[in-house]
């Protein structure tokens, strides 16, 4: 009964973690400080700057008891508590933690018994550096996606966000945005690469920036474009180079890499690169490490990669111009963003925010808009979403000089695009015909105008928009349907 008291406080403890950047310590434990102090430095050489080492296996239960850890490095032949002793007190008592077993024993055996009583992995000193890096860093993924599943179950079952400032700057109301916060705030925690995945305008960077702030990570956010650049320039603008590494390279420089050491760099439109820089890409986010151009001295990578494309990946893929690899590694974490069109119920919300914003900075008092603006905009596809709505609200406060909002600037646009909600649907419904009936231009008129008031909520100036024609001649054709009818 104790024990189970005991877990459920772990469990509890470690998965109602307050949301942050603070990893957890890997746990070193051997009864030799050379080992312990040789292991410690190798882990930091990793990238690993957590650690921490006990040299007397009485400890480490009482040290799990009050601290949390990502894993265990364990030796097995240990005075006092044997290895495998701890192996099976640790497996019961903190079932979420890996430990890896690391021992001179080599017999097929042991290590069988090992890992039937739970061990994460097991390796057999001396162990090779890539050996023990690549076990280590599969136990702290493990971990990370552990604490994420449960995390994200807790909020989504809440339905609450713990860091509701980190959205201020994402206008909305919606439902699926909503959801799409509880997941962000959730991968945030982890360290692991973010694919942002979006239309053009719909916010990429914001939700970018809200990934690095709830991660508190001490670095700071430094985004960049990397659609266009060729392989030399995206290696210079991410990696920097030495004096002379090229003609007219008269002076050193960092690359955005070192500037956002500690923090998050933002690659936005990652769906734009060359081959020759997603594999610079892909072995940055494996070996965490980089070479400055001119240089044959490897620097240490310390930042959180976030990358936003409104491309398909998968079809890139398929037409053989992204490596498949990255994308995988990329996509740890998805945030799909919905397209404004998609959350139609944001627009009465949006539309307030921007004409205070235009308002404040054009230096106008805020305009009144009419009742059938939202309905009028409500019926528009918005294929540049929010970033195309600010601009078109913008455009008239602009425009406009007193009394209530025009909505002709906004007719003129939505009239031009002619691309209307549910406009695919209104492609592909045709009224059905046989060599005994075929439609008439009555027929089909009457159609359209339907077709028009039911987009336009029974708004009639709004359906003669889309249709083209002036208010007064909507009226007249249903009129004249009425009067046949």
């Amino acid at each position: 009964m104790a024990a189970f008291v005991l877990k459920s406080k772990i469990v509890k403890k470690v998965f109602m973690k307050r949301s942050g950047y603070l990893p957890l310590p890997v746990l070193l434990v051997d009864d030799e400080p050379q080992i312990l102090k040789s292991f410690s430095v190798m882990l930091r050489s990793y990238g690993i700057k957590q650690v921490q080492t006990i040299d007397d296996s009485r400890e480490v239960l009482p040290f799990l008891e009050h601290h949390e850890v990502s894993a265990v490095v364990l030796d097995l032949s240990m005075p006092h508590l044997s290895g495998s002793e701890l192996l099976n007190e640790i497996n019961n008592l903190h079932p979420l933690v890996p430990v890896i077993i690391m021992t001179a024993v080599n017999e097929i055996e042991m290590a069988v018994s090992c890992m039937k009583a739970g061990a994460f992995d097991y390796l057999v000193k001396p162990v090779e550096k890539s050996r023990f890096e690549s076990s280590i860093r599969r136990a702290l993924e493990l971990t990370a996606l552990r604490t994420e599943v449960s995390s994200l179950k807790r909020r989504l079952l809440q339905g609450e966000l713990e860091k509701e400032d980190a959205f201020s700057s994402i206008i909305t109301v919606n439902k699926k945005m909503r959801a799409v916060f509880q997941y962000v705030e959730v991968i945030a925690e982890t360290q692991q690469p973010v694919l942002i995945i979006g239309e053009t305008g719909v916010g990429k960077e914001l939700f970018a920036r809200a990934v690095h702030d709830i991660s508190e990570r001490r670095g700071g956010f430094v985004a960049v474009n990397v659609a266009g650049l060729d392989d030399t320039m995206f290696s210079d603008t991410l990696f920097g180079h030495k004096k002379g590494a090229y003609t007219g390279a008269e002076d050193a420089r960092e690359g955005l890499i070192a500037q956002a050491a500690g923090g998050t760099l933002f690659l936005d439109e990652i769906g734009d690169t060359t081959e020759s820089s997603q594999v610079k890409l892909l072995r940055l986010l494996q070996e965490q490490k980089y070479y400055p151009l001119g240089s044959d001295v490897p620097k240490q990578s310390d930042v959180r990669i976030v990358v936003a494309t409104n491309r398909d990946l998968q079809k890139l893929i398929a037409d053989g111009k992204f490596r498949k690899d990255l994308y995988y590694r990329l996509r740890a974490h998805q945030v799909n963003i919905p397209p404004l069109r998609d959350r139609s119920d944001d627009i009465p919300l949006l539309l307030n925010h921007f004409l205070i914003e235009a308002a404040r900075s054009m230096k106008k008092k805020k305009p009144t808009p009419p009742p059938e603006l939202v309905t009028l905009m409500s019926t528009y596809h918005f294929p540049g979403n929010v970033r195309e709505m600010q601009a078109m609200v913008y455009d008239a406060v602009a425009r406009h000089k007193g009394g209530v909002l025009s909505t002709e600037s906004f007719k003129d646009i939505i009239g031009q695009e002619r691309l209307v909600k549910g406009e695919h649907a209104a492609e592909e419904e045709t009224l059905s015909y046989s060599p005994s009936h075929f439609p008439t231009l009555k027929d089909m008129e009457d159609m359209l105008i339907s077709k028009a008031l039911e987009i336009a909520n029974g708004n009639q100036g709004i359906a003669a928009s889309l249709l083209g024609i002036t208010r007064q001649a909507l009226n007249k054709r249903i009129n004249r349907r009425k009067f046949t009818e």
